[in-house]
């Protein structure tokens, strides 16, 4: 497994492909042009961070970082919004190499640390556990919708 991060375009194509899957397994339509135009948004931007696991010679997962920012702790962190493996290469470790170079790169950006928001069902959660994540029990999160 190679972990990777993406700072151009030059896979942009493949790495949509990968996140068109990722957003149907959310229920979404399939829209590899919206998937691609938004995934090219962020990169040109340096609105996310992405990483990729490689597996002989093909992406098989990624994760998506975006910059999150506290006023109480005066410090920023980032909100790992985005995971996903292909289903036929889950328990490969690709996941688990995804969490890791996150967290390495919380380390290294020297920031307060990931979050995440997870199905309660999710049965990721004991991965997340396993590498030294913690559910929040002392917050509430709210969401308020546009439409």
């Amino acid at each position: 497994l190679i972990t990777k991060q993406i700072t151009d375009l030059s896979c942009l194509k493949e790495l949509a492909a990968l996140f068109d899957l990722y957003r149907q397994f959310y229920k979404q339509a399939p829209d590899l042009v919206g998937s691609e135009n938004f995934l090219h948004q962020r990169i040109t931007n340096l609105q996310s961070v992405i990483f990729v696991v490689v597996y002989n010679h093909t992406m098989v997962g990624f994760t998506q970082l975006y910059p999150l920012f506290s006023s109480v702790s005066v410090q920023h962190s980032w909100l790992l919004n985005d995971l996903y493996v292909l289903p036929e290469q889950r328990g490969i470790g690709a996941a688990t190499a995804l969490l890791q170079r996150a967290q390495l790169f919380a380390q290294q950006t020297n920031s307060k640390g990931l979050a995440l928001e997870t199905a309660i069902d999710n049965p990721a959660q004991k991965l997340y556990e396993k590498l030294g994540w913690q559910c929040d029990t002392e917050t509430l999160h709210y969401y308020w919708k546009t439409i």
